[in-house]
């Protein structure tokens, strides 16, 4: 039989304690409060177009009207001849956004999307309850100068 010496000894508690908090870490991560059921069960696709008019981006449709606490396939289509970041404040926080493919790259502050130079892609999210907040439009050419639409958000007819 071979007896333990002090080094083994020490790298047997380190790999304990390595293991104790990584099975410490996972059920915190797991204890993360999940998303409610949707208010309804489909999963409606909505468009929004991007377009340039005298150099600045210009959304469509201004009133983007979504049902509340729905998901949704939000399909964003860019024409426009630079980058654009698309800005809903609070909607694009991790927990709500369910995927994004094609040309959409996360802003690292949370509150947009950047629509890549003649890009397109789909947001899957869910959707804030109801009400209403401004949404925008915007380019490094125009920071100050953002179009500014409206992101409505109705309950859902049961």
């Amino acid at each position: 039989m071979r007896a333990i010496g002090p080094a083994t000894g020490r790298r047997m508690g380190f790999t304990a304690l390595g293991g104790l908090a990584l099975a410490l870490g996972s059920s915190l991560l797991a204890q993360a409060k999940p998303l409610a059921p949707p208010s309804s069960d489909a999963m409606p696709p909505i468009e929004l177009t991007i377009t340039m008019d005298k150099g600045k981006p210009v959304c469509a449709p201004a009133e983007l009207l979504v049902p509340a606490n729905t998901d949704i396939a939000l399909h964003v289509v860019s024409h426009a001849d630079r980058p654009v970041t698309l800005t809903i404040p609070g909607q694009f926080s991790n927990g709500l956004v369910l995927h994004a493919d094609g040309d959409l790259v996360h802003v690292a502050s949370e509150e947009g999307y950047l629509v890549k130079q003649n890009g397109q892609g789909t947001l899957r999210l869910r959707s804030k309850g109801a009400g209403q907040d401004d949404y925008a439009c915007t380019s490094t050419a125009n920071a100050n100068e953002p179009f500014k639409g409206q992101y409505v958000r109705k309950d859902p007819a049961k």
